[in-house]
């Protein structure tokens, strides 16, 4: 089949292009730059913003399927920023597979649309945990907004589903492990309200196996058709504790020092107010959005994945680690 990835030079947007290919199909990614790391995949580049509307369009002529994975992510910048790429873009993606018959589309979601400030989740699926409301961050919004969109789109020409992956880590990461790192090293690293919170992580991998997994199943009438799924490695572990294997396995410190939650989300209400006020371009070390969502409980059931689609984790966090730990082996020892 031809596939068109959006953000297929992205952490897992590079994993869904490399499976794909590596299953038979005809991929290209639509990118806002041109990543050397698909060169070798063979995957052909379209260079354009997901805000475009014409160019988008133009993307989509040809393709059989698409796996909207592109976003704009974070936890600061303006709304409209957000919503331009993420809600116009996934609107544009939509008319896009409208205008030219493409019949499938994956769309990569976040558990973050099911936010509720310090409400915790244990085991809960998307069809007992509601949307969140009054969110403090652009990116849980619009999000949000995005993926209803997607799920509003679901019909007989065009079949959808959304997956929510948890906090996806592993070898090639560019965000999660090295912003970690980074901040271990430099005595920076707080755990917010002591790290015994429960939380989900997803090893890359399994990231990608969900969308081949929901996508091989997918079809108008499918029983994952329609649908939002969260996705995870179904191991939720306290989140001093996988943090701190996250950073044996990068060679860097381990972390025990602590925040109280209302000190965290203090510093996090003044970095608002006063990162704009000063004009400041670099993303605040806190905000009221992260202190909520680093110190509360939030894990998920995979059971309707499994029963949809047919989604179970491959590789265990136990495996994921000795992988991650290799590969950040190779690099020192390059």
């Amino acid at each position: 089949m031809k596939i068109l990835v959006t953000g297929g030079g992205g952490f897992l947007g590079h994993a869904l292009c490399k499976g794909l290919v590596e299953q038979g199909h005809e991929v290209a990614s639509y990118n806002r730059g041109h990543y050397r790391s698909l060169e070798p995949l063979g995957v052909r580049q379209i260079q354009g913003d997901l805000a475009n509307r014409d160019a988008m369009l133009a993307a989509c002529a040809g393709m059989d399927a698409v796996f909207h994975n592109a976003a704009k992510a974070g936890a600061w910048g303006s709304y409209d920023s957000y919503h331009q790429a993420n809600v116009v873009g996934t609107e544009n993606v939509i008319a896009g597979c409208r205008a030219h018959g493409i019949g499938r589309l994956v769309y990569t979601s976040t558990p973050s649309v099911t936010h509720r400030a310090t409400h915790p989740v244990e085991g809960g699926t998307a069809e007992t945990v509601p949307y969140g409301e009054g969110f403090k961050a652009p990116y849980a919004t619009t999000k949000t907004i995005a993926e209803k969109a997607v799920l509003a789109a679901n019909g007989s020409d065009l079949a959808v589903v959304a997956l929510r992956p948890r906090l996806i880590w592993g070898p090639g990461d560019q965000q999660l492990v090295p912003r970690l790192v980074s901040r271990a090293r430099a005595g920076r690293l707080r755990f917010v309200g002591g790290g015994y919170n429960v939380i989900d992580t997803t090893y890359i991998d399994n990231a990608a196996q969900a969308h081949f997994d929901a996508f091989a199943h997918l079809a108008p009438g499918a029983a994952c058709a329609g649908k939002a799924y969260f996705i995870s490695n179904g191991e939720p572990k306290p989140v001093r504790e996988i943090v701190n294997a996250l950073l044996r396995a990068a060679g860097a410190p381990e972390v025990d020092k602590t925040l109280p939650f209302w000190a965290a989300y203090a510093i996090g209400a003044a970095c608002e107010g006063l990162w704009p006020l000063l004009r400041l371009k670099d993303e605040p070390p806190m905000t009221r959005f992260l202190a909520e969502q680093l110190s509360t409980t939030h894990w998920y059931s995979m059971a309707p994945a499994t029963r949809d689609f047919g989604y179970a984790p491959r590789v265990t966090i136990e495996e994921g680690l000795k992988r991650l730990t290799a590969s950040y082996s190779k690099v020192a020892g390059a």
